[in-house]
């Protein structure tokens, strides 16, 4: 199966027996949905996948076999237009769901951005559970709802919205995306490069660094890291990303 080639050899594992039960990620996910009674069938379905960073669970155009639970770390998923260059439409984080909407293909590629693990499922299996289980078939469709939600939103930000608003927009919903990694008040954790925060919001890298530099400069964020910064001035940043400044 071309899916499963896509995994790192020896990544995938039959979870213990009470996996789903002590999963740290149920509550995020559509899983939490499920009443208990019914856990040890969902867990008789899954996989557990643990995959390093830059490894693949979907490729586009290959058969949409699996669908995926993500459980730890966080994915890009992308497309590569025909001359080479990449978007990237969404990043999923712990809790997210991946594959379930596609057809008989997957769309969209799906990469680790760092250490991921996640539940795999065969597609078929799990559209039989959501036949018969009706309080996550509700809850999946009002992730669906959401997932339509953020779509349109992402529109409207790449349609009409300014470089600075952009990115600012970015940096304010980000946290709300991934609610396992939230730490101190203000504090966002960026995993992705800032070649994929352009490659998601429709810039060059050189306008992201441009303008994360010139938020620090007025002292509206603070770096703390690659991979962390604090937002400083939180009206600041949010008028920003409503082009009220």
């Amino acid at each position: 199966m071309l899916e499963l080639k896509a995994l790192p050899a020896g990544c995938a594992d039959r979870r213990p027996s009470n996996a789903c039960d002590a999963c740290g990620a149920r509550p995020l996910s559509v899983c939490a949905s499920i009443d208990p009674a019914d856990l040890t069938r969902l867990d008789s379905l899954a996989e557990h996948v643990v995959l390093k960073a830059g490894a693949t669970l979907t490729r586009a155009e290959d058969p949409a076999l699996h669908v995926f639970n993500i459980t730890s770390g966080s994915v890009r998923v992308y497309k590569l237009l025909a001359d080479g260059r990449r978007q990237i439409v969404g990043f999923l984080f712990t809790g997210d769901f991946l594959g379930l909407a596609t057809g008989d293909a997957y769309v969209f590629s799906a990469e680790a951005i760092e250490p991921v693990t996640a539940c795999r499922f065969r597609k078929s299996d799990y559209r039989t559970l959501i036949r018969e289980t009706p309080a996550l078939e509700t809850a999946l469709l009002d992730r669906a709802n959401h997932e339509l939600a953020a779509a349109q939103n992402q529109m409207l930000l790449l349609g009409r919205k300014t470089a600075l608003e952009r990115v600012a927009t970015f940096l304010i919903d980000l946290p709300s995306h991934d609610p396992a990694r939230r730490g101190p008040e203000g504090v966002v954790h960026l995993p992705m490069t800032r070649a994929e925060i352009a490659d998601y919001l429709g810039l060059t890298i050189e306008t992201v660094s441009r303008i994360l530099t010139r938020l620090k400069t007025q002292g509206v964020i603070r770096l703390l890291s690659l991979t962390e910064l604090r937002v400083e001035r939180p009206e600041v940043l949010r008028a920003l990303a409503e082009g009220e400044a």
